[in-house]
């Protein structure tokens, strides 16, 4: 770890990068506050100067996560009129987040089955946020009646965030593959 210089906003933003790349190896419960302040280089009272818990921490890093995300799907389908163009961008814009191997973004995204009930909640419920850009793209598509626009797009969301299990490089690019999923679910 470089020397922040006494800088404590550069201190801390160096903490904050070690805990996600901690989180996003060891997930929630095998990353303790001790492990972060050794691989930061930091005693286990001061890290408390920087951090207020683990919960918290986990939590910041969680929705930082998914404002990145969210940030870069609304720049993928800025100035996308037609409403399948908009879910093509949007599905390729999430999977290059989710098949990025140096992303943290997935673990923060995906892995909060092992937090504490309340933090779960906060999670979940700010996860909901997020998945609002998506509700708002089905709600504009032109499906038949017969289809139930949340099922609709509970199942787009949860392939695209499992697309990780199973992805190989390789064949097709993440972008690629956002296409064809967007291309199936438009029924082509």
């Amino acid at each position: 770890m470089r020397n922040a210089g006494g800088n404590p906003r550069e201190r801390r933003r160096q903490i904050l990068e070690i805990a996600a790349q901690m989180f996003a190896r060891k997930g929630y419960r095998g990353t303790s506050m001790r492990d972060i302040g050794e691989k930061a280089g930091v005693l286990g009272g001061s890290l408390y100067h920087h951090i207020k818990s683990k919960d918290a921490l986990f939590v910041e890093l969680h929705n930082g996560a998914l404002d990145v995300a969210a940030d870069r799907i609304a720049q993928a389908i800025a100035g996308k009129r037609e409403p399948w163009d908009r879910l093509e961008a949007a599905c390729e814009a999430l999977l290059e987040i989710q098949l990025d191997p140096d992303s943290l973004t997935l673990p923060m995204m995906n892995d909060f089955r092992e937090v504490p009930e309340p933090i779960r909640q906060e999670l979940i419920d700010r996860r909901d946020r997020f998945e609002d850009m998506f509700r708002a793209m089905v709600d504009e598509l032109p499906l038949p009646a017969s289809f139930d626009r949340s099922l609709y797009r509970n199942l787009l969301l949860s392939l695209l965030n499992a697309a990780g299990d199973w992805y190989r490089p390789g064949r097709r690019t993440p972008r690629e593959i956002g296409r064809q999923i967007a291309a199936i679910f438009r029924h082509e």
